[in-house]
């Protein structure tokens, strides 16, 4: 269609660039009234196919374009969704590393305690136990002494 109304408009110029020219007026020629009208008649005819194409192409270019932005809108909508899944994520683990960090600081708080009360335990033990050696040896040595008395008598 714009072929055939480019073609039409050039078929305009050259019949008035090829029209006599009137003497005494350069500005003004003759040109053949009957075929200017068929052509204009064509050119009003051609020109509102090519303008309601030229609408269509319009329209779907619009159309295309709420497309992409319904479509832009959807994925600004699902990133934003997965952006808050992904940060919510993040919260939630870096949540469970403190938890964890509490955790395993409380266990070696208790860890440390439980060590000094054994050690205190395993140190008060062996006290009684070295005293009460202590207090056997000093049995021994004097059964032991007496027993040596009364075999020498």
């Amino acid at each position: 269609m714009a072929a055939a109304l480019e073609e039409l408009i050039n078929n305009i110029q050259e019949m008035v660039q090829e029209a006599w020219t009137l003497p005494l007026a350069s500005d003004k020629c003759v040109i053949e009234r009957e075929r200017m009208l068929d052509l204009i008649d064509e050119l009003r005819s051609t020109l509102p196919a090519d303008i309601k194409m030229a609408a269509e192409i319009v329209q779907q270019k619009n159309q295309m374009m709420a497309d992409g932005h319904r479509e832009i809108e959807n994925m600004k909508k699902r990133l934003e969704e997965e952006a808050r899944r992904i940060l919510s994520k993040t919260e939630i683990m870096q949540q469970a590393r403190a938890r964890a960090k509490e955790i395993v600081g409380n266990a070696e708080i208790q860890a440390r305690e439980l060590r000094r009360a054994a050690s205190e335990y395993c140190e008060d033990s062996l006290k009684r136990a070295e005293e009460a050696m202590s207090l056997s040896t000093d049995e021994l040595r004097k059964v032991r002494s007496q027993f040596r008395a009364a075999s020498k008598k």
